[in-house]
């Protein structure tokens, strides 16, 4: 007899399943697709979605079109609450919804740590559509022959990468040399090799972009942000881009999660399955990897793909899992500049230049079309 497999949330982790819904429906299961919006956006595309490198088509999957073709249920929505026991997850539009297997794919969120932050000119940088409508927000202004003022909050790759691809945005559009403005904390990708730091200082600075170095906002008012010294920084577009946090949080339903004060992602051994509920699944920034945290870096959900797909599979099966070992070696990153160049990193090999953009965008691309659906080039947004 066939089985329920529950997919909470579209993310890239659930992206070869959701490519595959044919061998789950020949093996005689049905399946079901949680999601906010019809569409995912690929974050690794997201700072040049801003700039206008790339299009809204370009860098977002149709999740409830791979759905629906594959013979799935989709249902636009959230799930508030999950009763484990009952193998039953309750949603926002109040469906609740039964499974056998279920995995979540949720991802993250930047944490509300800055007062003001609610603020409709204020952009968390995720979900990422949030960048459509700040890039509007700055076409507006420049629109009507403003020059927008640009702050970004947090130094991470995001950050970075934002401050960037905001002045390429800006410097398109008006005369005036763009007002953009970076409070990165501790100061600009802190975690990363010293080399790639310089390069990073050196990219901002090249283009007049102002680096608060050391300082963070301490709360943000009507078109004024009050930094950790007092200093008073105007703005008109504001991103907040320091750090996420996993969503959602389940740990009051029961289930076991990672990360200090049990505050990180669903506790996933690695299998990727909850070490508490046998039946619950995970894969991307939602989890916490038990045999050791992972970067909430857009690789690690892309690598559990297969894993999670074969798994899920498995489960339904009383099959063997498969344990997810992709987690050594490191990773390449590349960081788009915003004025064409790349910052390439790699264990002890750094560059920046133009070439390392062109691999950055193929290799998104190359990612982009492995899971696109047919027509999804030719939607409007």
């Amino acid at each position: 007899m066939g089985k329920h497999l529950l997919l909470v949330g579209g993310g890239h982790a659930h992206l070869s399943v959701l490519a595959d819904l044919a061998s789950f429906q020949d093996a005689g299961h049905h399946v079901t697709l949680v999601s906010p919006a019809d569409h995912h956006y690929y974050s690794g595309m997201g700072p040049g979605l801003l700039s206008g490198y790339y299009t809204p088509q370009e860098c977002r999957f149709n999740v409830r079109r791979m759905a629906e073709k594959g013979g799935a249920t989709f249902i636009r929505s959230k799930v508030l609450s999950i009763v484990p026991e009952k193998n039953t997850a309750r949603l926002e539009n109040g469906m609740a919804v039964g499974y056998d297997v279920c995995s979540f794919n949720t991802g993250s969120l930047p944490p509300s740590k800055v007062a003001g932050s609610g603020r409709a000119d204020v952009f968390p940088v995720k979900p990422i559509e949030n960048l459509l409508y700040a890039k509007r927000h700055m076409e507006d202004i420049v629109a009507m022959g403003g020059s927008p003022k640009v702050l970004v909050i947090g130094g991470g790759p995001a950050g970075f990468e934002l401050a960037g691809n905001a002045c390429k945005l800006i410097g398109c559009g008006c005369n005036d040399t763009p007002d953009v403005a970076v409070a990165p904390g501790r100061g600009l990708l802190t975690r990363f090799p010293e080399r790639v730091r310089q390069l990073a200082y050196r990219s901002l600075a090249r283009r007049g972009i102002k680096i608060f170095d050391g300082l963070t906002v301490s709360r943000l008012e009507d078109g004024t942000a009050i930094l950790s010294d007092g200093l008073r920084v105007p703005y008109d577009v504001a991103f907040l881009a320091i750090g996420v946090t996993p969503q959602p949080d389940l740990a009051r339903f029961g289930i076991a999660m990672g990360g200090a004060k049990g505050q990180g992602g669903i506790l996933v051994d690695t299998f990727l399955r909850s070490v508490n509920h046998p039946n619950i699944f995970g894969g991307g920034d939602c989890i916490s990897f038990q045999p050791r945290e992972l970067d909430k870096v857009g690789v690690y959900p892309v690598r559990q793909n297969p894993v999670l797909r074969h798994n899920l599979m498995a489960a339904l099966e009383g099959r063997d899992l498969m344990a997810f070992t992709d987690t050594e070696g490191g990773y390449l990153l590349i960081l788009n500049c915003g004025d064409g160049q790349g910052i390439l990193s790699k264990g002890f090999l750094t560059y920046e230049g133009q070439t390392a953009m062109w691999l950055k965008d193929r290799v998104d691309r190359a990612f982009m079309k492995r899971f696109q659906v047919s027509g999804e080039l030719e939607e409007d947004l």
